[in-house]
């Protein structure tokens, strides 16, 4: 079984180590970490010290772990916070760890600014998509905390809060914070964007004020397909649908004929939480996707132009719940297509416009092993009434 010692370090040249973690530093040989880690940390080992770099692949690092009983591991900040010590917690459940924290970065850079913390949401873009970044500026949390990477830098991330509409946010931004080059700079995402930052960094988004979250979206506020309004879901429909697929529940939502994005972006308002991929034949969906999304603040919807039935769909979230918005004369082989894909005990509601494909839903899905759970008629001013169906694996 192995030990580890894991301490937490700033990026100061040289960090004032309390007392444990020195006494561990003298009657150890084997040593882990970053290469910043080791630059930092080598005036402080023994000359004749045995370092294994931390890189990926991981699966190459643990393998050399495997032939050393006792290790100390240098991380940044607090180990546990997004940080190594839950990768080896993970991958060795039985190894036996000591830990000695320092302050995280964002605690440091909340330090700087005078900011309390207690409330502060936190999202890791450290090789991490932009989910949970999304979800938060969905949900309008006053403060959050962003752990950077390469990639997702304070100036690509100011891109992507304008680009939705999200400029109801200071930036606060510290670079190489503990060293002697230590760097906060207080900006708004559009002076953000024309930077450039130095790495490591971190920042804080204050909300300066609160931005309007839409239920229930009027249809003429959706760039419409070629202006037509009966191409949309209609508002009471939409969220009655949203209602059937009961989202707060599942994870990823595929919504299958989507044209202008009405049922996807309410869902992704609603439930911020949630994966949505949105299908769509007609190559317009592309361009009013784009519009929509943008003009109500729904970021990270993924979008696929094409024929449903001759998507590659291996590389998606898997679906617990799907809304087949349009099936083309093709409900049979849409379903067959779903049901490969769908996890268990998922969903599919259905929204039919006429006793023909009322029919037509509840003799297919239960060929394909659903239970048709439930149908509301639902008649909204001199609109033609309309069922929702909901059907279920069960």
């Amino acid at each position: 079984m192995n030990n580890f010692t894991i301490i937490g370090i700033d990026d100061k040249d040289h960090p004032e180590l309390p007392e444990q973690a020195r006494a561990a530093i003298v009657t150890h040989h084997i040593f882990s970490g970053g290469k910043r880690h080791h630059e930092i940390m080598r005036d402080y080992l023994p000359e004749d010290h045995l370092w294994i770099d931390i890189s990926v692949p991981l699966d190459d690092v643990f393998h050399q772990y495997e032939n050393h009983l006792d290790i100390v591991v240098f991380a940044s900040g607090d180990p546990l916070f997004f940080g190594f010590a839950n990768t080896v917690l993970k991958r060795l459940p039985d190894a036996k760890i000591t830990l000695i924290p320092t302050f995280n970065s964002l605690q440091t850079l909340a330090h700087r600014i005078l900011l309390p913390y207690h409330d502060m949401h936190v999202v890791s873009l450290t090789g991490r998509p932009w989910h949970e970044f999304d979800r938060a500026l969905i949900e309008g949390q006053e403060k959050i905390g962003v752990l950077t990477d390469r990639e997702h830098t304070p100036a690509t991330i100011a891109e992507r809060m304008l680009r939705y509409g999200y400029d109801n946010y200071i930036m606060y931004v510290g670079e190489a914070l503990g060293s002697a080059t230590e760097t906060v700079r207080i900006l708004v995402p559009d002076d953000a964007t024309a930077l450039t930052f130095r790495h490591p960094n971190c920042l804080i988004l204050h909300r300066t004020y609160e931005r309007q979250r839409h239920f229930g979206i009027p249809e003429r506020d959706f760039e419409l397909l070629d202006g037509r309004a009966n191409m949309i879901t209609k508002a009471p429909i939409r969220l009655l649908t949203l209602a059937q697929l009961d989202l707060r529940r599942y994870q990823t939502l595929w919504d299958i004929g989507f044209c202008t994005g009405s049922v996807s972006i309410e869902a992704k308002l609603q439930f911020p939480h949630l994966h949505v991929v949105a299908f769509e034949q007609r190559p317009e969906g592309e361009r009013l996707m784009e519009i929509n999304a943008t003009r109500f603040g729904t970021p990270g919807i993924i979008t696929r132009i094409g024929d449903f039935l001759q998507a590659e769909l291996d590389d998606l979230p898997v679906p617990d719940a799907v809304f087949i918005g349009g099936h083309g004369g093709h409900m049979d082989q849409i379903v067959r297509k779903i049901s490969e894909h769908l996890l268990p005990n998922g969903i599919i509601v259905f929204n039919s416009v006429s006793k023909q494909s009322q029919e037509l839903f509840a003799e297919t899905v239960k060929q394909h092993g659903f239970t048709l759970v439930s149908t509301q008629h639902v008649a909204i001013d001199d609109h033609n009434p309309i069922v929702i169906m909901k059907a279920q694996r069960i």
